[in-house]
């Protein structure tokens, strides 16, 4: 039987099983639709060929490692891993910028919505997210003056009034807060930036 004639899946299999030449009849096989998607969203060749390489670098060592499960669902799986690297990509591209001097700073502002795209959505959705997640890690009396700032929009004279501390100390709670904040993305490896 000829290797062209295989599924997907059983193409996976030989490639595992050391038959390099069927991991070359499932890139020939897949390649113009993983580019395609590739460079739909990045709009540029070279960096979608980059990209593209990535992808199969990574569909590879995945494979040798034995981390591929799903069967028949090979090219799903590919472009699931192209789509992660495309958000990779677009993260690299536009920082946010977690910590400025000033009290005036939203934590938020970081995304224009003027064209916003929907890849910047999912993005912009998955730093929401990771934020969120980092902001119940904060100690009680941050996470308290950080919430009532961003999410109530409380000025800090009202939270002040409100936990019943000086304006100074609200000020300080929130400046620790952004400061660990930082220290949090880096220990827990969360990617905030879109």
């Amino acid at each position: 039987m000829l290797l062209s004639n295989l599924s997907d899946q059983e193409l996976v299999k030989e490639y595992i099983n050391g038959d390099n030449f069927s991991f070359e009849i499932l890139l020939h096989r897949h390649k113009n639709r993983v580019f395609a998607f590739i460079m739909s969203k990045i709009k540029n060749k070279d960096i979608s060929e980059d990209i593209f390489q990535d992808t199969y670098v990574k569909v590879v060592n995945s494979l040798q490692k034995g981390k591929y499960n799903e069967e028949g669902k090979f090219l799903p799986w590919v472009m699931r891993i192209s789509h992660n690297l495309v958000i990779d990509h677009f993260r690299k591209q536009k920082k946010m910028h977690m910590i400025r001097s000033n009290s005036d700073f939203d934590i938020f502002d970081v995304i224009k919505d003027n064209e916003i795209n929907i890849d910047e959505k999912l993005i912009k959705d998955q730093v929401y997210y990771d934020l969120k997640s980092l902001i119940e890690l904060l100690p009680t009396d941050q996470k308290e003056v950080l919430k009532m700032r961003y999410f109530e929009e409380l000025s800090f004279k009202k939270i002040a009034q409100t936990i019943d501390v000086s304006i100074n100390t609200a000020l300080g709670r929130m400046r620790y807060a952004l400061i660990n904040l930082r220290g949090l993305s880096k220990k827990h490896h969360v990617d905030l930036h879109i």
